[in-house]
């Protein structure tokens, strides 16, 4: 589905190629499958896809095609990444050679079911007021998601391991997006994220 399916917009990219073996050790529960107390009948994947989804045409990046994983993407587009083991910037790689002709993407995480679409939303109208990224600003702490313009693709498309793009926002000039939303710092990493919800 890429070439210019893409064209002229801001993508959404949500990365949720993990094993999650901080949830689960043995990698047999999916923390993405999980659901939240703070957002009933929500599981973490749902609710993370539904909120970029509202901000924004969306696809989300997986390791598996399982059908329980495909059922709760709702009409976001799907990649398959083969290679997601090889660490985070491999998942990245697979969305945005996806995306390839957006004008830019705001790269949320699967694994983060509380940040709100005002936010998404707040970040790709920085990145169409000319921001090369964009990234939230809640009490004075950044958080995540971040947005990239086309302009910064081929440093993107670069990037190897588990580390993501975090190198990219110590070097390079990044507009900060202030927002009253804290689920821009809350992840589900562990068994008791679960039962956290936004302030």
């Amino acid at each position: 589905m890429s070439g210019q399916r893409y064209h002229g917009q801001i993508v959404g990219l949500l990365l949720a190629a993990g094993r999650g073996r901080r949830f689960d050790p043995s990698g047999a529960l999916s923390k993405l499958l999980q659901m939240l107390p703070a957002a009933p009948g929500h599981t973490v994947l749902a609710s993370a896809a539904h909120h970029l989804a509202a901000a924004l045409p969306t696809c989300i990046v997986m390791r598996d095609q399982a059908p329980e994983l495909l059922a709760q993407l709702g009409d976001c587009d799907y990649v398959h990444c083969a290679n997601a083991d090889e660490g985070m910037a491999a998942s990245l790689v697979c969305g945005l050679q996806h995306a390839s002709d957006a004008d830019g993407w705001v790269i949320a995480l699967g694994d983060m079911p509380y940040v709100q679409s005002a936010t998404i939303a707040a970040l790709a109208l920085a990145l169409r007021r000319g921001a090369d990224i964009a990234v939230p600003v809640y009490q004075g702490r950044r958080g995540n998601p971040v947005g990239f313009s086309r302009r910064h693709l081929p440093r993107l498309l670069t990037l190897r391991g588990d580390q993501g793009a975090r190198g990219l926002l110590q070097s390079l000039p990044v507009v900060e997006v202030v927002v009253g939303d804290p689920g821009i710092h809350l992840d589900i990493d562990t068994v008791s994220d679960i039962r956290q919800s936004p302030a």
